[in-house]
């Protein structure tokens, strides 16, 4: 199977340094497997999104280089592939409704398990709709964590894949567009770790394959703290790409090599000499003004 990659940025924001980690870690790898990549907007939030940031961060990403193999794809206008995959759960009895507000599961140490509800049905509001977890123990192999297993029923609980307000929850969405799109392999943050098996079992559920996952140390500022959190979290510069790309490689364990002075030329010098072995080596600490 060919190799299939992706980057998959929430516009809540500019591009930050921890972000462009990720989307040039995803690009290397696709990249040393002679892989295609591609670019996908996770706009399903609207409460959360910053109007012009979509297109402020597909702005960058170009600016550095990095542009998508095929059309951007968009969330938004995914509703359809989403209500079919919900449908199909719904009718074989995987989801439920739920009333139960996170001050109804807080005695339960916040976790919502064997799909019995707290709250009694409310027929003046909406529910919100959760996946019945199993206690079922998932494994599998990440290409720098090693191998991992997850007891969904203990870690995960029952999921919500359909919010109160009708929005599309993310486990849901990523796993039926990671099948749409025919993502073989997903490079991301460390962050969504925990998201995997959650998102393994949807696939099962579904009949959709399981892409390899390869998780990246997370971009952590002077304090220890995600950048993406941190007061460090500076947007990067698309009118000055190298100096933020140049770093971006030095963080993934990717030899920069001083001569392109172009951000294309210089992805493709250091890919030259990149091996996804390196990132075992890399540093993300940033540790100090980008």
């Amino acid at each position: 199977m060919n190799y299939r990659g992706r980057f998959a940025p929430s516009p809540t924001g500019a591009l930050h340094f921890g972000s462009l980690v990720a989307a040039v870690g995803s690009w290397l790898v696709a990249r040393h497997h002679g892989g295609a990549w591609v670019v996908r907007i996770e706009d399903i939030d609207p409460p959360r999104e910053v109007p012009g940031s979509a297109a402020a961060i597909l702005t960058t990403l170009d600016a550095f280089g990095l542009s998508s193999d095929g059309p951007v794809m968009y969330q938004s206008t995914r509703g359809e592939a989403y209500e079919a995959a919900f449908a199909r759960l719904r009718a074989e009895g995987y989801v439920f409704p739920c009333w139960c507000s996170r001050a109804d599961l807080a005695v339960h140490g916040g976790m919502h398990r064997h799909g019995q509800c707290v709250a009694a049905p409310d027929p003046d509001r909406p529910p919100a709709w959760r996946l019945r977890t199993p206690d079922d123990t998932i494994h599998w192999h990440d290409d720098l964590q090693g191998p991992l297993a997850e007891n969904l029923l203990e870690v995960a609980g029952d999921f919500v894949v359909r919010r109160v307000e009708g929005l599309w929850a993310y486990q849901l969405a990523c796993v039926v567009d990671d099948g749409e799109q025919g993502i073989t392999h997903v490079v991301r943050g460390a962050d969504l770790l925990d998201s995997t098996a959650r998102q393994i079992y949807l696939q099962r559920l579904l009949g959709l394959a399981t892409p390899g996952y390869l998780h990246l140390p997370l971009v952590l500022d002077a304090d220890g703290r995600k950048l993406s959190k941190s007061a460090a979290a500076l947007p990067v510069d698309p009118a000055d790409p190298l100096p933020a790309l140049r770093l971006a490689l030095e963080r993934l364990g990717a030899k920069a090599p001083a001569g392109p002075d172009s951000p294309r030329d210089l992805l493709h010098a250091a890919l030259n000499e990149f091996k996804p072995a390196s990132l075992r080596r890399s540093s993300l600490g940033v540790g100090g003004a980008l």
